[in-house]
């Protein structure tokens, strides 16, 4: 990268990370320009190295607008010369083959030394989130319910993975969702991609995305996510499979039976919903927030899945934790399994489901602050590229936040003999 580019500033205006100007100013800069040389060498190209510093810079730097064609204009420092960094630019996130998944993990990597010097890794995520489009015409669009807009609307999907500390989050990880029908001849062909690129649902892409980052030898937590991957049976056994434990959400039609404390099966196959109201309701608090104590009601249980595509006997099924959390604020009730020790204390149990909370913080700064949503281009390869780079960018960020705010050690923590049993 030091051939061909000087040693890169850190700009000025990435306001949501933290006042560089302070006693350390100095090491951040080398710290960032010894990460955009590896991820340099992990190109391999010269001109990679250039396009993707100078990408950089754009998402990282100043501008309402982070697509390609801005950052070309921000960047450049001659207007003659706009239009050839915009195509050096285009060809760089939508036609270069360079590997995504590499650099992905250089950028973890980055962050999660940052991350652990003094805590430990206590969950990994899965979430998705919606990227709003006006036209049909880019890679994997359509009308799809995205919890970012709360209705159907015209939007890409990503579903993302990310890895958690008691006080830091750093996505690791997306893959853009391929509707069915973008994966036939007409849909392959305009949005280039690739041929062994096969449909998968949501909770196929996360268990792809869980076993790449097996690979990368991640600390482990808790497998965390939404109803949407907790729902499906194969999801939640392939977990276990892989050796996590999980705490993960169900709808209220989820089907279960009743274990007593002697570990046996106990009652009829009921509807979760209608189980849950004749648990006991307790109140835990699980966190201090700013403002005020995070406090909630719940309920837990010991049961089985019932779920009719699991062959194995419910007399034989492993127990789990059911979770019910009843909101203050609202009349929603919202329903979880764990597979965490029977012996976990109720308090844990919140506490670790709760670690959740910060995805759509990390989602609003990805968009707001990064452009990560702002890409406008079409290809399936494009978007890729174009999300390695905000990842880049966001695990620079986490790196810096932790070193610059250490965790305080009043803070609850959860027992790592929970994450980590023997």
């Amino acid at each position: 990268m030091r051939a061909t580019c000087q040693r890169l500033p850190i700009p000025e205006q990435v306001c949501f990370v933290v006042d560089m100007h302070d006693e350390d100013g100095e090491g951040e800069e080398r710290r960032l320009d010894d990460f955009v040389t590896r991820v340099g060498e992990c190109l391999g190209h010269a001109k990679r190295r250039a396009s993707f510093a100078m990408y950089f810079l754009g998402l990282m730097g100043e501008g309402s607008r982070k697509s390609m064609e801005p950052i070309a204009a921000r960047t450049c420092g001659d207007p003659e010369f706009v239009d050839a960094t915009h195509q050096k630019l285009g060809h760089f996130i939508t036609d270069s083959r360079w590997d995504d998944h590499a650099v992905r993990a250089i950028a973890t990597w980055e962050a999660l030394r940052a991350m652990t010097a003094q805590e430990s890794v206590v969950a990994w995520i899965f979430d998705d989130t919606g990227f709003l489009k006006q036209g049909k015409h880019s890679v994997g669009v359509q009308r799809q319910y995205t919890g970012s807009a709360g209705k159907i609307t015209n939007c890409q999907i990503g579903v993302s993975l990310s890895i958690a500390t008691h006080s830091l989050h750093v996505p690791c990880d997306f893959e853009l969702y391929l509707p069915e029908s973008w994966l036939d001849e007409a849909g392959r062909r305009e949005g280039r991609i690739p041929d062994d690129v096969q449909f998968k649902t949501k909770p196929q892409l996360a268990l792809q995305m869980l076993e790449r980052a097996i690979a990368q030898n991640y600390p482990r937590g808790v497998v965390l996510g939404d109803s949407a991957y907790g729902d499906v049976g194969y999801f939640r056994d392939r977990v276990a499979e892989l050796g996590f434990q999980y705490a993960l959400g169900v709808q209220g039609a989820t089907l279960v039976r009743r274990v007593d404390a002697l570990g046996r099966c106990n009652g009829p196959v009921e509807r979760i919903a209608d189980f849950a109201e004749r648990l006991d309701v307790r109140r835990v608090t699980w966190r201090d927030g700013t403002m005020k104590r995070l406090t909630a009601r719940f309920s837990f249980c010991r049961v089985v899945p019932a779920s009719a595509c699991n062959e194995i006997p419910l007399t034989k099924r492993t127990p789990v934790w059911l979770v019910v959390e009843y909101r203050d604020d609202t009349d929603e009730v919202k329903f979880y399994l764990s597979s965490l020790p029977e012996e976990t204390p109720k308090k844990q149990l919140a506490r670790i489901i709760k670690e959740r909370y910060r995805t759509e913080q990390v989602y609003r700064e990805l968009k707001g602050e990064l452009g990560i949503d702002h890409f406008e281009g079409r290809r399936f390869t494009g978007w890729h590229h174009h999300i390695t780079v905000a990842l880049c960018c966001y695990a620079v960020v986490v790196a810096r936040r932790a070193r610059a705010f250490p965790p305080s050690d009043t803070r609850p923590r959860i027992p790592m003999s929970l994450l980590y049993p023997s």
